[in-house]
């Protein structure tokens, strides 16, 4: 082969070297960069609530506008991201909830569990209890969550443990009070919200059996002298 064809080849394989590192290096800066958007928006909407401005993501991710909106180009698009984990978790614990052989047992499993993960993440909380759900694609997993409560209710009600007037918007005026918790620490808030969940399940028991609460927590009050 002549030395100016083989030189050819050679320099022709080192630009397809170089454009492959190129192409990776973006790839790999696209994935960092959806990856930080996802995280600042989660710890974003969890302490602040749904109204955290998409260009205050993009200021705290450290990314230009124009990126955050190629990557997700609706803030719906961008809440379905950053709360799918927390929908698999409350659709696996809605599921184990079914799976219990007793259904009043099932059902107070739903109701502490489903209150702690709210407790932890204001932003989801409130997805959840928002206008938000019924316009991101998560609306599937919400109506799904739904659907096993009221199965759950059904259950619990025909065994005579769960109120007959109990109704599923009573679950999430639950959820709603529950967000609401505010305390200085994320441990200190889980058991808040188990001590809030003891409250409300001995509330919509049929047969009312006074059981020991947990623990109080301390938390900030607000007492005019």
């Amino acid at each position: 082969m002549p030395r100016n064809v083989t030189e050819q080849l050679i320099r022709l394989a080192k630009v397809r070297l170089v454009t492959e590192q190129v192409v990776q290096k973006l790839r790999s800066d696209a994935r960092d960069n959806r990856d930080r958007i996802l995280e600042v928006a989660r710890e974003a909407f969890a302490v602040e609530g749904l109204d955290v401005p998409m260009r205050e993501v993009a200021r705290r991710a450290e990314v230009g506008v124009a990126t955050l909106y190629r990557r997700f180009p609706t803030k719906e698009a961008l809440l379905t991201a950053a709360f799918a984990e927390q929908m698999a978790v409350c659709i696996a614990i809605v599921d184990e909830g079914l799976t219990v052989g007793d259904p009043w047992e099932g059902f107070c499993l739903v109701v502490e569990k489903l209150l702690v993960v709210h407790a932890l993440d204001r932003g989801f909380a409130r997805a959840l209890t928002s206008q938000y759900p019924r316009i991101f694609d998560f609306a599937d997993g919400r109506d799904r969550t739904m659907r096993a409560l009221l199965k759950l209710m059904a259950r619990a009600k025909a065994a005579g443990d769960l109120r007959k007037d109990v109704v599923l918007e009573d679950l999430v005026l639950a959820m709603m009070a529950n967000e609401g918790i505010r305390a200085d620490s994320p441990d200190m808030r889980v058991a808040a919200s188990r001590r809030f969940a003891a409250l409300m399940i001995q509330s919509f028991r049929a047969r009312p059996t006074p059981t020991p609460l947990p623990p109080a927590v301390r938390l900030p009050l607000f007492i005019r002298g």
